[in-house]
């Protein structure tokens, strides 16, 4: 005769709070209880686990409501501290999305940190213009509002609270600056995001507590999972959800507007889930460690949706500071705050036991079966090795006279430098050699370009040709990861392709 299976209700559990008598852990106590004491006993001591998470959630934003001026107008565009802001919907309805820029602070000042003023009770100018209707006469407004002029104020956040993210690097020559973060050349830093094992999507991986419905923290409020986030794919362990809460009751301790130097705006975001321990499998799953998370190193200089994947890493390397990548002690830093993730866990934690904060089951969990797709594309996008030829080389120990050579009897105007393994060192062109052999010089370290710019074979032309054009070069040789010499693209190449 089988076992009954044990089980709690979040009815039985919100009755507890109601009560007073609940017992709630955050998932990082949690983990230690089930480490020491087992599942089975944390099943029956533990009712609820709370988790967080903070970091930049770019696909969030507000939507307001101003009400109506007199006389009324009907807005065609608004901006708000300068920053502009999307007109959805009828007269006076707008959207801040989090990573639209100020036109006069670029890359400094954006949407996230115009809901981070509006939630921490400060004024924000508002300008809007019209086109004049019978009912709307009016065509432009200025002034100044706060939260509480607001009739609406809502936080709605298409895509938040990602399972995991991909650890980012750079193998190219060049530092880059992206959403995660500036990756410096030649794998001299890495960087991360999420909070590995305190997310709430990896505490309760096959949303059996998670779904349209769920009451969460939100940025220092309350607020509900009222969907599955844009791009959620479970299937590979990249959950999201589509959350929405009241921004007048939240605090800017746990919603602040963020920027990325030479990338843009975004908004931070503190989330967190209670997780109700209905059955043993729960307790199981909110055990989980940062040692079991594993995700992707991907090399973001490669500017393609299937960017090169390095290896597979867990978050608690990432967690320790530092990573290998080919023999290769790497530097991680993380772009979320694992101290606020605490805090939001804890405060979480504080709101049940003190009965401010009651749980609700979904009317309906996340799917566990979406498939994430790609865009289509209509028009085929032309590709560095869809151009390149074979570069023309020489090595360190060759004279200048032996080199013009081969610039003659080739017909080209670079020469690729190489070692015995056909890695790449520098670069000489035309120009280089005629200046040389014009001053009598003879050795090719007089006239070698060692700073050289790259491109590699997967990477759109378009990209490679605008390296060009922003440095003022002719070419680029063409390497793999390991810096071999694979061919060049030349601004030649380019021209010839575009004009066909």
């Amino acid at each position: 005769m089988s076992k009954p299976t044990k089980t709690r209700s979040v009815a039985e559990i919100n009755e507890k709070i109601r009560k007073g008598d609940v017992q709630v852990l955050t998932a990082e106590e949690m983990k230690k209880l089930v480490e020491s004491s087992g599942v089975e006993v944390a099943f029956k001591e533990v009712d609820v686990v709370t988790t967080g998470t903070f970091g930049a959630m770019c696909s969030s934003g507000a939507i307001i409501n101003l009400g109506h001026s007199d006389p009324p107008i009907k807005i065609d565009h608004a901006w708000m501290n300068d920053v502009e802001v999307c007109h959805p919907g009828a007269a006076v309805d707008l959207f801040i999305g989090a990573t639209n820029m100020s036109e006069k602070q670029p890359f400094e000042y954006g949407g996230g940190h115009v809901i981070q003023d509006l939630v921490a009770g400060k004024e924000v100018e508002l300008r809007a213009e019209g086109y004049g209707t019978d009912c709307y006469p009016r065509t432009q407004i200025k002034t100044n509002i706060t939260k509480d002029d607001l009739n609406q104020f809502y936080l709605l956040n298409f895509r938040n609270c990602y399972q995991r993210y991909n650890c980012a690097v750079n193998t190219s020559d060049e530092t880059i600056y992206t959403y995660m973060s500036k990756l410096l050349p030649r794998l001299r830093n890495a960087t991360f995001s999420g909070a590995g094992e305190l997310n709430p999507l990896m505490n309760d991986p096959d949303y059996e507590t998670i779904g349209m419905g769920t009451r969460i923290f939100l940025g220092g409020g309350q607020g509900y999972v009222i969907g599955e986030g844009t791009q959620h794919s479970p299937k590979n362990l990249n959950g999201t959800i589509m959350v929405k809460g009241d921004a007048k009751k939240m605090s800017p301790e746990f919603l602040q507007g963020g920027a990325f130097t030479k990338y843009g705006t975004s908004m931070y975001i503190g989330l967190g889930i209670p997780i109700p321990i209905l059955n043993e499998g729960l307790a199981k799953k909110t055990a989980i460690r940062d040692s079991e998370i594993m995700t992707d190193v991907v090399d973001y200089s490669v500017p393609r949706r299937d960017r090169p994947k390095l290896k597979q890493v867990s978050y608690k390397e990432l967690k320790s500071g530092a990573i290998t990548i080919n023999d290769k002690k790497v530097r991680v830093s993380s772009l979320s705050s694992i101290k606020i993730a605490k805090k939001v866990s804890s405060t979480l934690k504080s709101w049940i036991e003190e009965g401010s904060f009651f749980l609700t089951s979904p009317i309906e969990r996340l799917p566990n079966d979406t498939v994430f797709k790609p865009m289509r594309q209509t028009e085929e996008i032309p590709f560095v090795m869809s151009v390149m030829h074979k570069a023309v080389t020489c090595t360190e120990n060759e004279d200048i006279q032996a080199i013009a050579q081969r610039i003659v009897t080739k017909s080209v105007n670079h020469i690729v430098v190489i070692d015995d393994a056909g890695k790449l060192k520098g670069i000489v062109t035309s120009w280089d050699v005629t200046r040389a052999m014009a001053e009598g010089k003879k050795a090719l370290a007089d006239i070698e370009t060692h700073l050289v710019f790259t491109a590699k074979p997967d990477e759109p032309l378009e990209v490679a040709s605008k390296r060009m054009a922003q440095h003022n070069i002719s070419a680029l040789p063409v390497i793999d990861i390991e810096k071999k010499v694979l061919g060049i693209v030349t601004s030649e190449d380019v021209s010839k392709l575009l004009g066909r």
